[in-house]
């Protein structure tokens, strides 16, 4: 028997776990549908609600993204991608014609403008990798007060 659901279905704890066969989606297409903005689980239904919100469930599979958590991720990743891949293409560039301020005002906004372009999409991908991986941000960390 075949289910969509990615995760293994297991009995109640007091018996063996029973693992059911699954179509298991791979890290690179979760990514891809990610970084497209799309569910890593079906492909169809959008990731994001907002610029940098994420949808608590997918609309076409009901996946549930609310709980993970990659906040951090995607601006690590923004920093690194404008900052050592674009950056290198600005000492390429002769732009002495021009007067300093309007040097610095042209590229600030140009990494400004890439940067807000990179980093929805650097989010949706680090969802899409933590849901397929069940990585630590995939679930709330519960803690336990000591009595």
């Amino acid at each position: 028997m075949k289910l969509n659901h990615p995760r293994p279905i297991f009995r109640a704890m007091s018996e063996q776990p029973l693992v059911v066969e699954q179509t298991e989606i791979s890290l690179k297409t979760a990514a891809l549908r990610g970084l497209m903005g799309r569910c890593p689980h079906c492909g169809q239904g959008k990731l994001m609600r907002g610029y940098l919100k994420q949808v608590e469930a997918c609309a076409v599979c009901g996946e549930q993204f609310g709980h993970i958590r990659a906040d951090d991720a995607a601006p690590w990743l923004t920093i690194i991608v404008v900052g050592h891949i674009f950056l290198p293409f600005a000492f390429m560039v002769n732009v002495d014609w021009m007067p300093t301020w309007a040097v610095m005002a042209m590229w600030s906004a140009c990494f400004a403008a890439i940067a807000l372009a990179i980093l929805p999409r650097a989010k949706a991908l680090f969802i899409g990798v933590l849901w397929q991986t069940r990585a630590p941000g995939y679930k709330p960390v519960e803690i336990v007060k000591s009595v």
